[in-house]
């Protein structure tokens, strides 16, 4: 099998069927032998149902799995450990596909030069844009999946977005699967997981190309575009990068395990809030300070996990010294 297009979705039933009409109609060359996984991460609606009919409809082409463990991460890593392709690409279950976008994405990887891939993502608005959103602010517009970095086809120096990528397989053999402490799981919304193991790969070398003309479009509803979702999707952000590289170094200063200069930080971007005067000035404002409240929170957690982690260690080195003696806390 030379491709498999991974699709991980959870309780989206009236939406993954689009999906996998664009999927179907993906235009590859003949001789290219391809298939569609759908891992189910343990959705409670009629997904299994909706899957089940293009399964049956395209039975040579498309598969089904179900993932009981919750997390995006989990079903990521099923579907890679059940994928048949030399090559694995992977978008969302809320994405409008080009017909040519999977072979657009993987066909420069056919000859090893590559390590993986990312297309282009075009954030698609389904309602007028509120006033306080800026879509020539690359931070604001990091929970529309937006993923546009040059103009050309040419190397990628930053990570792909799981909406568009493909990597060759033995990448995962060499270097392992998607990080399970990163990646969305119902009620969060910590995702960075694509990131993390893009960066991975940068990290040892291994080369990564731009395709601008593998394009998907995502589409940000209603519900999405409005100032309570983006807020906490930065502070979930700010908690996935301290879950990914560790609490920010760089200070000695520190009040329950967070730098104290974040707490600066805080109170600035806090006043900046409180004193502009637009609205976009503002927004920008408020979703500094909730990206540093997730930032924050996370130091703090890391902090009482790691606390907790010596304390057991202590424990255990006591019990070892004096056997007699049961370890205490």
């Amino acid at each position: 099998m030379d491709i498999t297009v991974v699709v991980i979705t959870y309780n989206r039933c009236d939406g993954v069927s689009a999906v996998l009409d664009h999927l179907a109609a993906q235009k590859l060359p003949p001789q290219i032998e391809w298939e569609v996984l759908i891992v189910d991460n343990n959705s409670t609606d009629r997904t299994s149902e909706v899957v089940g009919g293009f399964c049956h409809r395209y039975a040579d082409r498309f598969r089904y799995l179900f993932e009981p463990q919750p997390g995006k991460s989990h079903a990521l890593n099923v579907g890679i450990a059940h994928a048949s392709g030399n090559i694995l690409a992977f978008t969302d279950d809320d994405v409008i596909i080009e017909p040519d976008w999977l072979w657009t994405l993987t066909s420069a990887l056919r000859s090893g030069k590559w390590a993986g891939a990312g297309g282009r993502i075009i954030p698609q608005w389904l309602s007028p844009l509120p006033s306080w959103l800026r879509t020539d602010d690359p931070d604001i517009m990091g929970p529309f999946v937006a993923f546009e970095p040059a103009i050309s086809a040419g190397s990628l120096g930053r990570p792909p977005y799981g909406a568009s990528m493909a990597f060759r397989r033995e990448v995962f053999e060499r270097y392992g699967g998607f990080r399970t402490d990163l990646g969305r799981s119902p009620g969060n919304l910590q995702g960075r997981e694509d990131i993390e193991f893009g960066n991975r790969l940068l990290k040892r070398g291994e080369r990564l190309r731009y395709e601008p003309c593998a394009i998907v479009r995502h589409p940000a509803p209603a519900a999405r575009m409005t100032q309570a979702y983006v807020l906490r999707w930065w502070y979930w952000f700010g908690r996935a990068e301290v879950v990914d590289n560790g609490p920010p170094a760089g200070t000695r200063l520190l009040v329950g395990g967070v730098p104290a200069y974040l707490f600066r930080r805080l109170a600035r971007w806090t006043v900046q809030w409180l004193t502009s005067l637009t609205p976009t000035g503002r927004f920008s404002s408020k979703r500094r300070m909730w990206y540093l409240a997730g930032t924050i929170t996370a130091c703090h957690l890391y902090h009482r996990q790691q606390a907790g982690s010596r304390s057991t260690c202590d424990a255990f080195s006591e019990s070892e010294l004096n056997p007699k003696q049961p370890a205490t806390k």
